[in-house]
C-alpha cells in the first residue's frame, strides 16, 4: 500500500508551518466543552473488547480478499437460517393442511392436536 507522505520532506512547507500563528480567539468556555466530549466519548466508548473488534474490522475489511470472504460467509449464514426457517414454516403449513383435509372428509372429528 502507498503512503500519502512523501519520502523527501517540504522544506517550503515546513518553514511555513514554523512560521504560521493562529489569532482568532477561541470560542467561550472551548476548553470546557472539549473536555465534556472527551468523556462523553469514554463513557460511550463500551467495553475493550468492543474496541478491538472494531479496531480488527478497520484494519482487515479495507482488504478486497478479506471483504469478499466476509461476505461470502454472511451469503451463506443468510441462506441456511431462510432455508431452515422455510423447513419450519413448510411443516407448520402441511401439517395445518392435513388437519383440514381430514376435518373436511369429517368435519365431527376433532383436529389432530386438540
Amino acid at each position: 500500500m502507498k503512503s500519502n507522505r512523501p519520502t523527501e520532506p517540504d522544506e517550503g512547507l515546513n518553514q511555513v508551518l514554523r512560521t504560521w500563528e493562529v489569532r482568532a480567539p477561541l470560542p467561550p468556555r472551548f476548553n470546557e466543552r472539549v473536555w465534556e466530549r472527551i468523556g462523553a466519548q469514554e463513557r460511550t466508548a463500551g467495553s475493550p473488547l468492543r474496541g478491538l473488534l472494531l479496531g480488527l474490522v478497520e484494519v482487515v475489511l479495507p482488504r478486497p480478499r478479506v471483504a469478499v470472504a466476509y461476505l461470502a460467509v454472511l451469503l451463506v449464514l443468510g441462506v441456511v437460517a431462510g432455508t431452515w426457517a422455510a423447513q419450519r414454516e413448510n411443516s407448520r403449513l402441511d401439517q395445518s393442511l392435513g388437519s383440514r383435509y381430514v376435518q373436511s372428509l369429517d368435519p365431527y372429528r376433532s383436529p389432530a392436536g386438540q
